[in-house]
């Protein structure tokens, strides 16, 4: 893979952003669901704040472009929408941005995942509280609460890696989104899916296999395996495309909004974002773009 410019980083950064939100996911923010405190227009917003410091992210550490990335989506955006997408794409822009000769751009995630410092920590801390992100809870060990940061990025994450998925891909080299997401989705494309659509099973197929643990943290295990169970039923069924499919689709969307919306899966949107992430980088900057949007 060549080596990619720093605007291709950034737009590939803003474009897995958009699509993520762009297409309807059962209990996520999108073009037709809002929540009282946050709507498509905000994270739309959010995706075009954080393209300056993912342009420098080959440039930057990791943490330096987390809290970049956050700081500016802040000032666009009053609540938080992207920061576990922002902590997920950071390191995966690090390391598109490298130069790789011959080597994998793949193969340089783990080397920056290994890089990682305790200044990267204290920066994704600050970007964390700045965030204000819910759902956080308080932790023993290397909570955000903490005042003092003595560990690397990597070590605090490895401590939060059983409650948290964005955690646990920085401890597994992104398992998750290298081995279920990715993987998923570009099967669903080259089989000639939609974007919208292979998108959505994507998503379901994520959470049918990793309970979302947002939804863990505010209510519990328990209401997280229920949810990843009934996607795991969608799947089950059959193709999400078709009348039935859309319409156990459309139930669960019901079922996961409540006033409070303590039933949003997103990490797992989270993921999916990651996971376009890579889609866009494997497909060619800029390349590849126009074929996604004329098949949406």
């Amino acid at each position: 893979m060549k080596r990619l410019s720093g605007d291709e980083v950034a737009w590939a950064a803003q474009l897995a952003c958009l699509l993520e939100v762009g297409s309807e996911k059962p209990g996520n923010v999108s073009r037709h669901e809002a929540f009282e405190d946050v709507r498509y227009e905000d994270f739309a917003a959010s995706a075009v704040a954080i393209g300056p410091a993912f342009r420098d992210a080959g440039e930057r550490s990791v943490g330096e472009t987390v809290l970049a990335a956050t700081t500016a989506t802040r000032r666009l955006v009053a609540t938080n929408t992207n920061l576990g997408m922002v902590l997920l794409l950071a390191p995966l822009a690090k390391a598109a941005a490298r130069e790789t000769r011959d080597r994998e751009w793949r193969a340089e995630v783990p080397r920056v995942l290994a890089s990682l410092t305790v200044a990267d920590a204290r920066l994704a801390y600050e970007a964390i509280r700045l965030a204000s992100p819910g759902g956080l809870g308080r932790v023993e060990r290397h909570g955000v609460e903490s005042g003092a940061v003595e560990v690397t990025l990597l070590e605090a994450m490895g401590a939060a890696r059983e409650r948290d998925a964005v955690a646990r891909e920085y401890v597994t080299d992104f398992a998750i989104t290298f081995g279920l997401g990715y993987p998923t989705l570009r099967r669903l494309w080259d089989e000639g899916w939609t974007t919208s659509d292979a998108v959505l099973a994507t998503f379901l197929t994520i959470i049918a296999q990793v309970p979302d643990t947002l939804i863990a943290r505010k209510l519990g295990a328990d209401a997280a395996r229920d949810v990843s169970a009934r996607a795991g039923r969608i799947l089950a069924g059959g193709d999400c495309r078709t009348e039935r499919g859309r319409g156990e689709v459309a139930r669960l969307d019901r079922d996961l909004r409540d006033p409070e919306h303590r039933l949003n899966p997103g990490t797992t949107a989270d993921l999916v974002a990651a996971s376009l992430f890579v889609f866009l980088i494997e497909g060619g900057m800029p390349e590849g773009v126009s074929a996604l949007t004329a098949r949406w």
